[in-house]
């Protein structure tokens, strides 16, 4: 009988050694961090208060500003930092990389241990010249899965996808707003891939951009393509991103779209279409 117990318990024991072993492969290799993505314009005080409690500044923590997006960085990061110390935040401090300059890894190694990385507005392409094929970007990806909160408004908004809308238009490079729906004409970069499964657009419905969106959800129909308005922002949380600030984020999936085109335009079939409120949260898998 003692033996027969033996046995049923070192099975037990070898059944929860396996269960935790296939969690923890789950678990591997995701984030720890949080994504706040902005999608530009004023921020209102709620939302740089939550930010600030996500960053665990009280707890020791400290916040890094990266202006680069900005043509006149001295600006853009005191504009960043007195939001943040306004509301009496003092650990905080902001680099400035250049493009072909060798990165000071001291200045790598405080991003990575960072609670917070805040990237400022500007010109995601001025961003990401600086920082692709460097050393910034796996310092802001291993920042994020210790547990930072990587952030960013506008062009630090657009930046955080893996394709990256820049903003540009390969057909009509002199039209200002996006006046068609046309295959080959948004022009789509790479980001920092901190998102693959999803496109972000800023400035959504204050700037009209919804052409934009629609061409791009059809071009690129395994991403979703989301669209967050000003003074408004996601939290994303591993896979689920949840609406704050005070306006909306419509987010278009053509994954089980019917796609066809011609050569001057663009169509499709069974798009789908969800508009969120704050509040309101979504997957971020297609």
């Amino acid at each position: 009988m003692k033996k027969i117990l033996f046995i049923l318990c070192l099975a037990t024991f070898s059944l929860l050694i396996i269960s935790c072993s296939v969690q923890n492969q789950d678990n591997a290799g995701k984030p720890n961090g949080k994504l706040y993505i902005i999608g530009g314009g004023d921020r209102p005080t709620e939302m740089v208060q939550q930010l600030i409690d996500l960053s665990e500044v009280e707890f020791g923590r400290y916040i890094i500003v990266l202006p680069m997006s900005s043509e006149d960085v001295d600006t853009a990061a005191y504009y960043s930092m007195k939001q943040f110390k306004d509301l009496g935040v003092s650990n905080i401090t902001w680099f400035n990389f250049k493009k072909d300059e060798l990165m000071e890894q001291t200045k790598l190694d405080s991003l990575i241990n960072a609670g917070m990385i805040y990237i400022s507005g500007g010109d995601q392409n001025r961003f990401m010249e600086i920082a692709n094929g460097t050393p910034l970007v796996d310092a802001i990806h291993q920042a994020y899965h210790k547990g930072a909160i990587i952030a960013g408004t506008s062009a630090g908004a657009a930046v955080q996808s893996k394709k990256m809308i820049t903003g540009n238009q390969h057909l009509h490079p002199d039209m200002k707003g996006y006046k068609t729906i046309q295959p080959k004409n948004i022009e789509i970069a790479e980001g920092l891939g901190l998102i693959e499964s999803a496109i972000i657009d800023q400035h959504f419905i204050w700037r009209e951009r919804m052409n934009r969106l629609i061409s791009v959800c059809i071009e690129n129909p395994n991403e979703l393509a989301i669209g967050i308005d000003e003074s408004t922002a996601i939290l994303v949380d591993n896979n689920v991103a949840t609406v704050y600030g005070k306006g909306q984020v419509l987010v278009l999936n053509a994954t089980q779209a019917n796609i066809f085109s011609s050569d001057s335009l663009l169509g499709a079939e069974n798009i789908r279409i969800n508009l969120y409120l704050p509040g309101q949260s979504f997957n971020l898998k297609p």
